[in-house]
């Protein structure tokens, strides 16, 4: 969420759309860019960003604010949590801030989730925070990105698996269902995470990231069954690995192949020559907080999300 709070533009128009032409995903995405080079960080989500193409989604609404004609502001609706208040995101161009653009997207965004509404604030900057609270939502989620250098600080550790336990690396098309079982079982708690699906799994493989050979299952010898991943990737411009995401199945948590899994990912990150990686974390989460830090992690910035009273 960036955006500001100032008094309202006359020509200006909302249009909310259940999907864009591909001209109207390339005017957002310049948008995405422009402040993301100017905030530091991305406005809307690597989910988010996916939605923006391929046509209808599900409990998804899209909402292009325009002056005169021109797209100067962005906002996206998801619906989809069966439990959980709507979920939005929005961006303002740079050098379209400060006219209330940002309030009035907000408005928008809040009116069409029925005043029921979670809304994300990327790097958590002061102006957003300051739209919350003209918006009148309060803080509720802190999801920190955490970093280490993988040249240098503490040695990677070795990864040690259970016994009967393998890892492998992932065959697109092969391991789909099976990874989708098990992201959804370890995730059954993670709104986000655990309610991917297949055309989001799609959509990942056809990015320019995605990389097999830093997705790595851990299957169990006996039987060949997926109980947990580690899936790795990485940011070729800024040159950073990501662990993107560990998990493990329900039945085998607490027998050490979360961590098993993170140092093999981490040391393929660091053996692919990356000088640093990335993790994302709630705050809120305090065992794996100090699990990462252990591994030599630490905050580099955090993201926000508010939230209407309920």
């Amino acid at each position: 969420m960036t955006s500001d709070a100032a008094p309202a533009t006359p020509d200006r128009q909302i249009e909310t759309l259940t999907a864009l032409t591909p001209d109207q995903a390339e005017a957002v995405s310049t948008i995405l860019s422009d402040a993301a080079r100017t905030d530091g960080q991305q406005a809307v989500s690597e989910q988010g960003r996916l939605q923006l193409r391929g046509g209808p989604r599900e409990g998804v609404r899209h909402f292009l604010l325009t002056v005169g004609g021109e797209l100067v502001g962005y906002g996206q609706l998801e619906d989809t949590d069966p439990i959980e208040a709507p979920a939005a995101e929005l961006v303002v161009d740079p050098a379209h801030r400060g006219h209330g653009h940002g309030r009035a997207l907000g408005s928008a965004l809040l009116a069409a989730s029925g005043k029921r509404l979670r809304v994300w604030a990327h790097g958590g900057h002061s102006a957003a925070r300051h739209l919350s609270q003209v918006l009148g939502l309060t803080l509720f989620r802190e999801l920190r990105q955490m970093r280490r250098p993988l040249g240098e600080g503490p040695a990677l550790p070795e990864p040690v698996l259970p016994e009967g336990v393998r890892i492998r690396t992932f065959v697109p098309g092969e391991d789909d269902a099976a990874w989708l079982a098990v992201n959804a079982a370890a995730f059954a708690h993670h709104p986000e995470q655990g309610s991917l699906t297949q055309r989001d799994l799609d959509d990942r493989k056809a990015e320019p990231w995605f990389d097999p050979a830093g997705f790595f299952l851990a299957v169990r010898e006996s039987d060949g069954e997926v109980v947990g991943f580690h899936w790795t990737k990485v940011h070729a411009e800024e040159q950073i690995g990501e662990v993107y995401v560990v998990g493990v199945a329900p039945g085998s948590q607490g027998g050490g192949l979360g961590k098993a899994l993170t140092a093999v990912g981490l040391r393929h990150l660091a053996a692919s020559g990356l000088p640093t990686a990335m993790l994302y974390v709630d705050a809120d989460n305090k065992p794996a907080v100090t699990v990462y830090e252990r591994l030599g992690f630490v905050t580099h910035e955090t993201d926000l999300m508010y939230r209407t009273e309920t």
